[in-house]
């Protein structure tokens, strides 16, 4: 996998939360596999995530003229019912790539920003006073200082 396939991921990550109406918390691209943190307001993960995955995976093999699975098994899903968890489980996607020594310092992401919508999380972050500095400084820091 290289940037022009990760970039790849994010554009179909992008088109999936928008068309499944998706809030994206956070978000973590490895080697061989990603972490999402995501509400869904729609009840509507299974499908969005077959779309995430049948997509990107159509899009990989085309480009490397392979054929089958590039993502191995079904995703597994995590209940969130607290701001804590919610908290942690993002600081966690963060950090996962520094935990596994695959990176030693975030690596800034090229290509178009938007504003995220404000979720469940913004909230999180304003009441302890980030939503200022906003998410991306948040995990940043998470990731640099290992808070």
């Amino acid at each position: 996998m290289d940037d022009e396939d990760r970039q790849r991921f994010l554009d179909v990550l992008i088109h999936v939360v928008s068309r499944f109406h998706l809030l994206l918390h956070a978000y973590c691209l490895m080697d061989n596999h990603f972490h999402l943190v995501v509400e869904t307001p729609d009840a509507n993960l299974s499908k969005a995530m077959r779309q995430l995955n049948g997509v990107y995976t159509q899009a990989f093999n085309r480009r490397h003229g392979r054929i089958g699975n590039v993502l191995q098994g079904r995703f597994k899903a995590i209940l969130v019912d607290q701001d804590r968890y919610l908290l942690e489980l993002c600081r966690n996607v963060a950090l996962n790539p520094v935990r596994s020594i695959t990176i030693r310092k975030p690596i800034p992401i090229r290509g178009r920003a938007t504003k995220p919508p404000a979720t469940r999380l913004h909230a999180i972050l304003s009441d302890s006073g980030l939503a200022e500095q906003g998410l991306t400084i948040y995990c940043r820091l998470l990731i640099t200082h290992g808070c």
